[in-house]
């Protein structure tokens, strides 16, 4: 499967983004999407997660309250909606799938996303 994201760019602090990504097939309900990030100099970390058949979600605690992972089954696309975004949210960002919880055992090109203080 590929997957392909869209949606960074260049923003200031407490602004928003919405990152979409969709991937090249059906997504099976045994699947989940998730988003992980990499920021300069620092290793991969995981975002949020969705599960495809379910209404269930994870998050990591530096973005919980702010950021909402949401899916479009009939459209395969999952969304990262980003609110209140701090310097420290800057990385590209990285859609992945799989039937793992959080998934990463797919996973598509980064988009970046730059948020100046």
């Amino acid at each position: 499967v590929q997957l392909q994201a869209s949606g960074g760019g260049l923003v200031q602090a407490w602004d928003s983004l919405r990152l979409s990504c969709t991937a090249s097939r059906r997504i099976y309900s045994s699947g989940n999407m998730g988003w992980f990030r990499q920021a300069p100099g620092k290793n991969r970390e995981f975002v949020a997660a969705i599960r495809w058949s379910r209404d269930s979600t994870i998050y990591a605690d530096s973005v919980k309250g702010r950021f909402t992972i949401s899916k479009d089954r009939a459209e395969n696309t999952v969304y990262l909606q980003m609110n209140s975004l701090k310097p420290e949210d800057t990385a590209v960002y990285y859609c992945t799938t799989g039937s793992d919880w959080p998934p990463d055992r797919f996973w598509g090109h980064g988009t970046q996303v730059t948020v100046s203080s």
